[in-house]
């Protein structure tokens, strides 16, 4: 096995093993840190561009400029997550990027160590030893240098590199096929809803309204008329049931992702069809919106978080209203409405009295969700496939880096 002459690797056996080693992370990396460069928000706000900025926990904002060229591995420095772990403690930033001074950068060095299975190697160690600080956890270079790792031959890391990637690859086909869905749905109801291009619209000459003109025999309405606006739902006190915190929202998509369960009934109350969208900064800026599929029936309840509004259809439809909540428009009036100490500000709910939007005929309302509720239904079944997906290279990860497999070549 080729090492560097200064990598210091001690012999570990595993089942009867010898081509096995260890060796601290420090010894095997190239790292990066001194070229991180970090910029308060006022001066992002002032670089608004096309490259990602990156923090701990990944891509925080997007500027005008880049440091790094290419695929390096990120580690958090601070935060929370290196207590909990809910996250993954290293990822991949790849392309053009600019990275901040809370998350380290490094690279494997050449012929010792490959990027996929040190990343692996970070995400299953355990760093609770190396992270100082109990009110600001920090995990500083000079510890994360001082974290062990399993070191096989390089055919061995690039094999175990390689199952891992089969189905990092098999993760990102189905969140693109979720990006793809979600996309189309808003594209089809911006089409329809908006720009009112739906099918026949040749037919339908447009009249006068408050917001314009819109296709005779559509009418425009106050939201509160045909939304319900965090309507009664009955939890049962008793007993665990699912509850859902505002970090299960995705930024990007309709998903909510690893819901809890709890007792009790504090907090909003929601069923299946329903949205929720978020009323506090900056969850809202970033696009938290959900649509709750995930209940086992018709009748099943659910509570979550306070900062939640729950939008329900009274005389739209549960996809129509999602869609309506994704909306720049809805967003937009959502945020001026915001009040309260900074950071902190909240959306004030009589904001949407109103808010006036345009309600289509029963007919094309029922057509276009029989054309998107599909979509709606495939993301869900997506996300079940990838949280599979992940239980099972979670299982499998350390018996790989513990090289509990055969990796051998026949």
């Amino acid at each position: 096995m080729k090492l560097d002459e200064n990598v210091d690797v001690k012999i570990r056996r595993s089942n009867g093993k010898s081509d096995w080693q260890t060796a601290q992370l420090g010894d095997v990396i190239e790292l990066f840190d001194s070229m991180r460069v970090p910029l308060n928000s006022s001066e992002r706000q002032a670089r608004q561009g096309e490259y990602p900025y990156y923090g701990a926990q990944g891509i925080i904002d997007h500027i005008d400029g880049y440091i790094f060229d290419g695929r390096y591995i990120l580690v958090a420095e601070d935060g929370e997550n290196l207590n909990s772990k809910k996250l993954p403690l290293a990822l991949f930033a790849t392309g053009k990027f600019w990275v901040n001074n809370h998350a380290h950068i490094l690279r494997g060095k050449q012929d010792v160590a490959d990027d996929t299975f040190l990343l692996a190697c970070l995400n299953n160690a355990n760093i609770k030893p190396f992270v100082t600080g109990a009110a600001q956890p920090k995990l500083s270079q000079a510890n994360m240098r001082q974290i062990e790792i399993p070191l096989p031959p390089l055919p061995v890391q690039r094999r175990v590199a390689g199952i891992l990637s089969a189905y990092d690859e098999l993760l990102e086909n189905c969140q693109r096929r979720i990006r793809l869905l979600e996309a189309m749905a808003r594209a089809l109801y911006r089409e329809w809803f908006v720009h009112f291009r739906f099918p026949g619209h040749e037919k339908h000459p447009h009249v006068k309204s408050p917001l314009g003109e819109i296709p005779q025999g559509w009418d425009v309405k106050h939201v509160p008329d045909c939304v319900d606006i965090n309507p009664r739902v009955v939890v049962p006190r008793d007993g665990e049931k699912p509850f859902v915190p505002m970090g299960c929202l995705s930024n990007d998509s309709m998903l909510i992702t690893d819901v809890e369960s709890r007792a009790g009934n504090s907090g909003a109350k929601f069923q299946n069809g329903d949205t929720l969208f978020a009323r506090i900064t900056p969850c809202l800026e970033n696009g938290k919106t959900g649509f709750v599929q995930f209940l086992p029936d018709a009748q099943a309840v659910a509570f979550g978080s306070t900062e939640f509004i729950v939008l329900r259809s009274r005389t739209l439809t549960p996809e129509f209203i999602y869609l309506l909540a994704r909306s720049d428009e809805f967003r937009g009036v959502a945020i001026k409405s915001m009040s309260g100490a900074t950071g902190r500000q909240r959306v004030q709910e009589q904001c949407f009295n109103d808010f006036q939007v345009v309600q289509p005929p029963h007919v094309l309302l029922d057509r276009f969700s029989a054309i998107v509720a599909p979509s709606f239904q495939m993301i869900y079944k997506l996300h079940l496939q990838i949280q599979n997906l992940r239980r099972t290279r979670d299982l499998l990860l350390p018996r790989l880096l513990s090289g509990q497999v055969n990796l051998k070549e026949n």
